[in-house]
């Protein structure tokens, strides 16, 4: 019994014919056919009915799914394993993540990475929905802010503090708030989604909720970014998105001295028991470079 027969025997069960086999692997149509006859001849029994246009699977294939699913993930974790001893990686890891994350954070973090796993092949997929991880085969998912209940495993990376900003020359327009009460007569800047209240806590540990009417409202928080430092309002970005702008003078962080909220951002994956090394890799090095990251802003 072949691993790349068992392979194959999966992704026409996922796919419902052969030609869709064939397009998904690239394989020729009777290449997928020859894999299915070997396959069968080796267990003893037929595993599809391929009578019909759509195949239809057997008692006997039915039986075999999950066996076939455990052997490959176990082949392929014995592998990892033996390339992570060696300091290798192997293969194609697929990984989602929304616009701004992959563009400030994980963009200057790759290049190293990459560097130090030549043979690792990276998808990485740039999108700001919640992705189906198991019907779009991604390895791993950066998620930002609280997850649903769901059969995921997440994996939480840190806490991100949400800096309220303004460029210098709106400030120097229109005045700087010192309190959280003042915010109100500021043309204040939101995302959608983002709570119409925006809390503080002073250093006395005073807790401030300030009602927020948002003038603009902005879809995506990389977009949020130039529009504050092109000085059209006030705003509250991630402190991974801010802290950059902050330290070359685009913007200035209002009301340091209050702490506001934070928003969780975890790595998610569809089981712990069959995450990959690279996977599990790749997650370690996004956690190193987050908290390397975040000792440079405080």
């Amino acid at each position: 019994m072949q691993l790349s027969d068992l392979r194959i025997f999966l992704r026409v069960l996922d796919s419902g014919s052969l030609s869709g086999a064939a397009r998904a692997t690239g394989l020729p149509k009777s290449s997928i056919s020859r894999a299915l006859n070997r396959l069968e001849t080796d267990v003893g029994a037929a595993l599809l009915d391929r009578s019909g246009r759509r195949v239809k699977v057997t008692d006997a294939g039915s039986a075999l799914q999950p066996h076939a699913v455990s052997l490959l993930s176990a082949a392929e974790e014995a592998q990892a394993s033996i390339d992570s001893t060696a300091g290798l990686l192997r293969g194609t890891l697929k990984v989602n993540a929304p616009f701004a994350l992959a563009a400030i954070l994980l963009s200057p973090m790759l290049a190293d990475f990459l560097k130090r796993y030549p043979d690792l092949d990276l998808v990485l997929e740039v999108d700001n929905r919640k992705v189906d991880l198991a019907a779009e085969e991604v390895d791993v998912a950066l998620r930002i802010g609280p997850l649903p209940n769901s059969e995921l495993v997440a994996r939480h990376l840190t806490d991100m503090a949400l800096w309220t900003c303004a460029s210098p020359a709106y400030l120097v327009a229109h005045g700087t708030p010192h309190e959280p009460s003042q915010l109100s007569a500021h043309r204040l800047l939101s995302r959608i989604n983002q709570p119409a209240r925006w809390r503080y806590t002073s250093a006395k540990g005073e807790h401030i909720e300030v009602s927020v009417p948002p003038r603009t409202v902005i879809p995506d928080v990389a977009a949020l970014l130039p529009i504050l430092v092109g000085g059209c309002g006030i705003g509250r970005l991630p402190d991974f998105l801010a802290a950059p702008a902050v330290r070359d003078g685009s913007l200035s962080r209002l009301l340091p001295d209050h702490a506001s909220d934070v928003v969780e951002l975890h790595a998610v994956y569809t089981n712990r028991k069959t995450l990959s090394t690279k996977a599990q890799v790749f997650i370690d090095a996004v956690a190193g470079h987050l908290s390397e990251l975040q000792r440079t802003w405080k």
